[in-house]
């Protein structure tokens, strides 16, 4: 159980359509269809529409500061099969970049490699009541690309299992880089938020609307807030 579990999920129903990729940087094909992920209908490039247009404002608002950079997404839409599937597929190269065996591991290094790869990736939960983020809809994944259509540099890659993945890591770290890192990470997440969008607290490029995690946030941030998840798990 997260913490927003505990948020009430009332679905409203709204439609989930197919993000118009001509507006956007993507990544093509995309990096979890290309290891086999299961998608099945629907691809990664859908979303809730209230996301959707949110991801244009956020854009509108990244061209008034750099006119020429775009939003990448990176990930959205991703269904219970696909998030056990690269659930799996992280663990066995988590163990792999370890030098170890999975058939030779013991219980406690089992216990330690899961819970580095929870910090990054949700449960694939079943249960209607606690859904992983994006299998709502809700959530994207998103960097920048400039006017050269170069990836902006954030200082670690989408999904990395380091602390170099939480959004403020660059803070206090005394690298030459360090300052434009955090500087690119918070003109992502201004844009993100100014267009209704909460950062996941655990990862710079992870951000939702309208799904238990977006409700927490808001509540925790202004405890008179009441708020509740509108996005329930799709199909």
């Amino acid at each position: 159980m997260r913490p927003y579990h505990n948020i009430e999920i009332v679905e409203c129903g709204e439609r989930f359509i197919e993000i118009p990729l001509q507006d956007f940087a993507v990544e093509s094909p995309h990096p979890y269809e290309k290891l086999g992920a299961p998608y099945g209908e629907h691809s990664p490039y859908f979303a809730r529409e209230s996301v959707v247009n949110y991801l244009f404002e956020a854009q509108k608002y990244l061209q008034q500061i750099r006119p020429d950079w775009r939003i990448q997404i990176f990930d959205a839409y991703r269904p219970v099969a696909v998030q056990k599937f690269m659930v799996n597929y992280t663990f066995s190269q988590a163990v792999r970049e370890k030098g170890l065996r999975e058939l030779t591991l013991s219980e406690a290094q089992k216990q330690s490699i899961w819970e580095e790869v929870y910090k990054i990736w949700a449960e694939p939960s079943l249960n209607k009541k606690t859904p992983p983020p994006h299998s709502t809809g809700a959530a994207v994944d998103v960097t920048l690309v400039d006017e050269m259509g170069q990836i902006v540099h954030m200082g670690s890659s989408i999904d990395e299992l380091s602390e170099r993945s939480l959004p403020d890591y660059y803070i206090d770290i005394q690298i030459e880089q360090a300052p434009r890192y955090h500087a690119n990470r918070l003109l992502l997440k201004d844009v993100m938020e100014k267009a209704g969008f909460t950062r996941n607290p655990k990862e710079w490029w992870h951000f939702s609307f309208g799904d238990q995690m977006w409700a927490w946030l808001k509540n925790e941030a202004n405890l008179d807030n009441k708020c509740i998840a509108c996005y329930g798990r799709l199909f």
